[in-house]
């Protein structure tokens, strides 16, 4: 069960009148049953309404609400889903402010809430208990015997596995759920009331956009509305869906009508974050209790309408401002790392090769920038264009514009008779454009660089990105090769982002409009003779396919270990405007051959900085036998 779907509902209800209270219950239910959902958390005390007062010390209130507990549990068998609903619980001469967890006809557990408000404009402790320790206790009922009450209750279905606190558990120093996670739970529900002041709702969405994360969980909150008693304070009905961090979904607050919000839970995602965490593992042995699991199975999984918004471009923050922010901040990253390089190793010069590409121009801008930290000349900055036999006038051009407006030391070396020679020195036909055709130019490339780098006491920065590093598409020991590379954890899809970000934000107009022009070339090593009109031929994506898809796989792949299935399904539904099934199913093959068989490459990259969550580097982030099949992955 990779997917889950899930719901927040906040009904209509009347203070103390349970029977209306329980109609706007089923018309939720049933509405949530259309959508798919298999798990539904309505607000604290849901049943009899949050603000009884003291209603809640009578009798009839707490045996009405018992029977509407009772007729949900008969009713529940047609909804297939798991029902988290609040109602009171008289247990022990106490009375407990609790949870109801009810699947199938049958109660599968209670938790009370373990920690009571009593400040403020809260005052529970003068009607509920504490449940704060209870663990492993049980409660009868005519119709059900043996019912599970606890603070340490885990429900568990396959890979989901559900736990649930009330309201004021979330806003200790230790909420349960922490421990909860900790023993397995992620998705956490939340029956809440919390009343509407100024400026409550930012500090609500912080407090479980960040228990979600720091609990690796799904965290569903669902609170009372405005049907409550005005008396004193206002509820709002707020309802949240969180993932790992994230706000998936949020409603409009003060809602007069039944409200629900709904949204699907990648529970492997969650998995597979807690399967890399050390961390996350190592703090369980500070859970104070041992949980009590209650297994029980859906009888149909399936989302009919998969509506969960998958991101074709995972390195690229859709939203405007954002995506500027990270642009500034990586290139940040990047001439802070080069900084420290040069500075440590006392030298005073970079050496690039310039060729009018994506890559080589943002290390060139990388450069540029570590050298104004350190105040340093960019006359310092020797930028070499090494014109081949595929140099497009373009690309020439655009490298000899941006170098010059940069004030950097412009020099041309040509390398088509070293390489003419090269191929007379081991017999290769220089008629045969094949891999041997294409290496030569690569490694002839890098020896000047290197050489120069010896010469002028500079230090050579490579330009390979992370999107090069994943295909193994370099040369190695060619363009595979610096002295130290800027670009080693930038995809190729983020790579444009960062240029446009300088064209935009940092470059002179001049500078700008040939940034600008290099971003409208397409993607190509120039390694193969240029057409008869003077154009490029060879396009890399045309051979190793579109890098929004490589990236869309590398990202899947490596951040939770996704296999080809889980990756092919996700990338249908993000590119299902852009690329057939069976182009993804090509270009997914690809993606695995090339990732699997080009690990040697990786193996000895140079030092880079890391600058996001994924990185390939050998030394810290990606370490895979060279040799690994990938068989198991196909």
């Amino acid at each position: 069960m990779d997917f889950i779907k899930v719901a927040a509902a906040c009904p209509i209800t009347k203070v103390a009148d349970v029977n209306y209270n329980l109609k706007n219950i089923f018309i939720c239910l049933d509405k949530a049953k259309k959508e798919d959902a298999k798990l539904i958390v309505f607000p604290e005390l849901a049943i009899t309404s949050y603000t009884c007062g003291d209603l809640f010390l009578q009798s009839s209130l707490l045996d009405k609400s018992q029977k509407a507990i009772k007729e949900l549990v008969i009713k529940s068998s047609k909804y297939d889903m798991l029902i988290a609903i609040g109602a009171p619980l008289l247990y022990n001469n106490s009375l407990y402010n609790c949870a109801y967890i009810i699947f199938n006809g049958k109660i599968l557990g209670i938790v009370p809430k373990s920690f009571i408000p009593n400040y403020s404009e809260f005052y529970e402790k003068r009607w509920f208990t504490e449940g704060f320790g209870l663990i492993d206790q049980t409660v009868d009922f005519d119709y059900q015997k043996d019912i599970p009450f606890g603070t340490n209750l885990i429900f568990t279905s396959e890979e989901c596995k559900f736990a649930f606190e009330v309201c004021e558990d979330l806003w200790v120093t230790v909420p349960p759920s922490s421990y909860l996670s900790l023993l397995g739970a992620n998705i956490i529900g939340n029956l809440s009331a919390s009343n509407e002041l100024v400026s409550k709702k930012d500090y609500r969405n912080s407090l479980i956009s960040n228990q979600s994360a720091r609990c690796m969980s799904s965290y569903i909150y669902a609170s009372a509305g405005v049907h409550e008693s005005t008396t004193d304070m206002l509820f709002s009905g707020h309802l949240l869906i969180s993932e790992n961090g994230a706000i998936l979904k949020e409603n409009e607050r003060f809602q007069r009508d039944n409200e629900l919000i709904y949204s699907i839970i990648d529970v492997y995602k969650l998995n597979s974050e807690r399967l890399k965490n050390i961390s996350f593992r190592d703090s369980s042995k500070f859970v104070p209790f041992k949980g009590k699991y209650i297994k029980f199975t859906f009888n149909d999984k399936t989302i009919n309408n998969f509506d969960r918004y998958i991101d074709k471009s995972p390195f690229v923050p859709s939203n405007k401002k954002l995506r500027e922010e990270r642009c500034k901040e990586i290139f940040n990253i990047q001439a802070s790392a080069l900084a420290k390089r040069m500075e440590h190793i006392r030298l005073k010069k970079a050496v690039i090769g310039i060729s009018g590409g994506l890559d080589s121009t943002l290390a060139l801008l990388v450069i540029v920038k570590a050298f104004k930290l350190l105040n340093l000349d960019n006359k310092n900055i020797i930028a070499i264009t090494m014109p081949g036999f595929g140099t497009t006038d373009r690309t020439y051009n655009n490298a000899l514009n941006l170098c010059t407006e940069l004030g950097c030391d412009l020099r041309e070396i040509n390398i088509v008779a070293a390489s003419l020679q090269h191929f007379k020195d081991i017999g290769h036909d220089k008629d045969i454009h094949d891999v041997t055709y294409e290496n030569v130019q690569a490694r002839e490339r890098t020896q000047i660089l290197m050489d120069i780098a010896n010469k002028e006491g500079g230090l050579l920065v490579g330009t390979g990105d992370l999107s090069e590093l994943a295909l193994g598409w370099c040369t190695y020991n060619g363009d595979h090769m610096s002295m130290y590379s800027v670009n080693p954890s930038i995809p190729k899809t983020l790579v444009r982002y960062l240029v446009r970000y300088v064209a935009e934000k940092e470059a002179t107009a001049t500078v700008s409009e040939t940034l600008l022009d290099i971003l409208d070339t397409p993607v190509s090593p120039e390694l193969l003779p240029k057409s008869d009109t003077g154009e490029i031929v060879q396009k890399t994506e045309d051979i190793v396919g579109p890098y929004e898809l490589h990236d869309f796989f590398l990202y899947h792949f490596i951040k939770n270990g996704s296999s080809k299935e889980r990756i092919k399904f996700l990338a249908i539904h993000a590119f299902k405007n852009d690329y057939s099934e069976e182009e993804i199913d090509k270009w997914l093959d690809k993606f695995i051959y090339r990732f699997f068989t080009q690990q040697f490459k990786r193996s000895a990259i140079p030092d880079g900085p890391k600058v996001g969550s994924i990185s390939l580097s050998p030394r810290g982030d990606w370490r895979m036998p060279s040799d690994a099949s990938f068989n198991s992955f196909k």
